[in-house]
């Protein structure tokens, strides 16, 4: 089993250093929605499709790779609200090794 260290920043701007295992095929979003750091059905309400940007987020962190974006995450970015040149939908993000040390805030509700 292997972990990665993970900051997030929640809505209300409280910071929340939490451990995210690596092994499990878990998100970003699912990961927010484990720790309870967003009100239950404000966060991943499409299931993590890429389809409703509620789990939008701000990466913070400078040098962390992400995967590419994808079309899907692209085209739903573009209709989203409050989108920032380093959003990123966290459905769209899988936990792995190269996370170690992300930091990420989520974006308001929109």
């Amino acid at each position: 089993m292997s972990d990665v260290n993970i900051t997030i920043i929640d809505r209300e701007g409280t910071s929340h250093s939490v451990v995210a295992p690596t092994d499990m095929a878990m998100s970003l979003m699912e990961i927010v929605r484990a720790y309870e750091l967003a009100p239950e059905g404000t966060i991943g309400i499409c299931g993590g499709m890429a389809m409703c940007a509620s789990c939008q987020c701000y990466v913070l962190s400078d040098g962390v790779p992400l995967p590419e974006m994808q079309p899907d995450e692209k085209a739903m970015l573009d209709e989203a609200a409050n989108v920032k040149p380093n959003s990123r939908l966290g459905c769209q993000i899988p936990v792995t090794d190269a996370l170690e040390g992300l930091i990420i805030e989520l974006a308001p509700e929109a």
